[in-house]
């Protein structure tokens, strides 16, 4: 037998391996050292500004915006967050932080509480939307800033401040001593019943506690006697993916994908399936979205699109489908990186295009599209876009957000409106207002919200006077643009007086009945009843 036959491709092999391994590892010494090369170079640079340059420099400054200037080669949601915005970003998401429990506005440089939150320390105390806080430990704060109300309210569980309070039609002032606690945060902003059948959940974004309280919103509806249910995401920009999928599960049935995500790394690549039985897998369901609908917003709503779950009304949404993970630096800030992308169950990438960066978060979808239903995706052809199937084989598009199932345009406000709520004068007046006539109205009202739905209107005579008001604080009145908008108006100055007795229950409800998207989304359960075949 010829054993040099098989011997030269053997050592061939065996030599072309070596190489193969040299090769990566002398690449691995080649990047290592550029690396350093680069950081070297950084590190003279920022010496010589600041041994040399003509003024004094902040170095730390220098590095933030060096890092930013990195980062922003890379994807749009690649960030650096400097240590100061970390507290208020980690707050966000995690659900609580520590303090007295109060929504405020400064206004004419006046402490105003907006509400106390539900089971914060300042509502067990009764302190109440409309108090006016005018002295904080006995140190006076008319002209206060938001950043110092911040700063002197906020502070560690189990510590005390004593807070004055004015309170319309209340003689004098009266001190408060609080204990500061944990304060939550709630990313379910409303859930009730909007008729004896309709269910409606509002979620703002999906932070830490974002399943467990979209469970009990789903409990308690189901309770009430909900028999179908608006999911409204509508200007949710997302939060962690884990959360997403475990609400996604909660309307998903088997061990279907709800989505999957790949990364240059393949520790990176990961696989999400409903796992759970829930009791609201056959429910009826209509998710609200539109251009502010983003990243796990789209997870959610583009995984009940893929498997025809429910139906999708509103507005194209953002077209974020990348994952970023967070790393922690020295100085308590941090970057967030862009790890991986996600996909829908069908395959689709939804992330846009992000050549033209300066246009990415200006001009989110230019397309126009007409009202109506687009349940085979007619709608957003496309031949530059790819195309995919959803379970029942409908067409549709990845690459630029999630498309609705039925297009329903949001109204544009008339620039008259936009004005009158840039300068915060709706709640500014009602504020105002409810001094002479909140208590007439908490009395007549309080306990029947329904009455106070179907009785209280706006007269024309308040609304004269509202634009009076309004004319005061240097926004003109534009006739044709009020009338355009004078339902809106209207709505918006009864959904403060509700918010002030009923929180956001009452706030939601309210603005609901002017509502375009949603009234049409209420129209529509026979084609979310037909889609999903229940």
């Amino acid at each position: 037998m010829d054993l040099n036959r098989f011997k030269t491709p053997f050592v061939a092999i065996i030599v072309l391996t070596i190489g193969i391994i040299l090769g990566i590892e002398i690449q691995k010494v080649v990047s290592s050292d550029n690396q350093r090369e680069n950081l070297r170079k950084f590190n003279e640079v920022l010496t010589f500004a600041d041994k040399y340059y003509v003024e004094d420099v902040d170095t730390q400054k220098l590095i933030d915006n060096a890092i930013s200037g990195m980062l922003d080669s890379l994807d749009p949601h690649s960030v650096y967050i400097p240590a100061k915005q970390m507290e208020g970003v980690e707050e966000q998401f995690r659900g609580n932080f520590e303090g007295i429990g109060i929504e405020f506005q400064v206004v004419n440089d006046t402490l105003t509480v907006v509400s106390a939150i539900t089971g914060g320390p300042s509502e067990a105390l009764g302190i109440m939307a409309g108090d006016r806080i005018v002295k904080i430990d006995n140190q006076n704060c008319i002209g206060i800033t938001t950043e110092q109300v911040r700063a002197k309210l906020r502070g560690t569980a189990g510590s005390k401040v004593t807070v004055s309070i004015s309170r319309p039609g209340v003689r004098g002032i009266n001190d408060y001593v609080i204990k500061r606690d944990k304060i939550p945060i709630y990313s379910v902003d409303a859930y009730f019943m909007y008729d004896n059948q309709t269910g409606y959940i509002s979620l703002s974004r999906f932070s830490e506690t974002s399943t467990q309280e979209m469970l009990k919103a789903l409990e308690e509806l189901k309770k009430k006697g909900m028999k179908r249910l608006i999911f409204d995401l509508r200007n949710n920009p997302g939060g962690y993916l884990n959360q997403a999928f475990q609400i996604a599960d909660m309307f998903i049935d088997g061990n279907k994908m709800i989505v999957y995500t790949k990364g240059r790394r393949s520790e990176f690549n990961e696989e999400y399936h409903a796992s759970k039985a829930y009791p609201y897998e056959k429910l009826p369901l209509i998710v609200l979205v539109n251009s502010g609908s983003a990243s796990a917003s789209e997870i959610v709503s583009g995984a009940i699109q893929d498997w025809d779950r429910g139906l999708i009304v509103g507005e194209t949404t953002f077209g974020k489908g990348l994952v970023q993970r967070q790393f922690m630096l020295p100085d308590n800030s941090a970057v967030r990186l862009t790890i991986s992308r996600y996909y829908t169950p069908s395959g689709r990438l939804i992330q846009r295009s992000y050549k033209d960066k300066k246009d990415y978060f200006l001009n989110v979808h230019s397309k126009t599209m007409n009202d109506g239903l687009n349940i085979n995706h007619k709608a957003e052809k496309d031949s530059s876009r790819s195309v995919f199937k959803t379970n029942a084989g409908r067409l549709v598009y990845g690459g630029g957000g999630i498309t609705p199932d039925y297009i329903a345009a949001s109204e544009k406000l008339q620039p008259y409106s936009a004005s009158l709520r840039r300068a915060n004068l709706f709640y500014i007046y009602i504020l105002k207002y409810m001094d002479h006539n909140g208590q007439q109205i908490t009395r007549k009202y309080s306990k029947d919200f329904s009455a106070f739905r179907k009785k209280f209107h706006f007269s024309d005579r308040d609304l004269k006077d509202f634009v009076k008001f309004a004319s005061e604080k240097k926004v003109p009145f534009v006739k044709d643009e009020f009338n355009r908008d004078k339902d809106y108006i209207r709505a918006q100055l009864k959904a403060y007086i509700a918010r002030d007795i009923w929180r956001n229950e009452g706030w939601y409800q309210t603005l609901l009945e002017v509502d375009n998207q949603f009234k049409k989304a209420l129209r529509e359960f026979s084609e979310a009843e037909k889609l999903s075949k229940l």
